[in-house]
């Protein structure tokens, strides 16, 4: 089978997401509950700075002293960083 895997980002609608989390930029604490709320990826904010700082984790801004990730980048990330459905553990062909 030739076929290509794409990622799905379907997880939860935006209509179901609290009125807080529509916006284009949020703050690293709106950024965590959004990732667990949209992805079901859990991440404490603490994580997030943390790979700020080290690398790995979505892009963001800064506004002042405040780090804004963008909605876009947190959803790229998310997906690039889940793995490709699985329906075992083996390795195969």
């Amino acid at each position: 089978m030739t076929a290509q895997f794409k990622p799905s980002a379907e997880g939860t609608p935006p209509a179901c997401l609290p009125a807080r989390l529509h916006k284009p930029r949020l703050r690293r604490s709106e950024a965590s509950e959004y990732l667990e709320l949209r992805h079901g990826v859990t991440l404490a904010p603490a994580t997030l700075a943390k790979l700020a700082c080290r690398g790995g984790g979505p892009e963001f801004q800064h506004f002042n002293r405040s780090p804004l990730y963008p909605v876009t980048a947190l959803d790229e990330w998310a997906i690039a960083k889940l793995g490709r459905p699985t329906v075992n553990t083996i390795k195969g062909p």
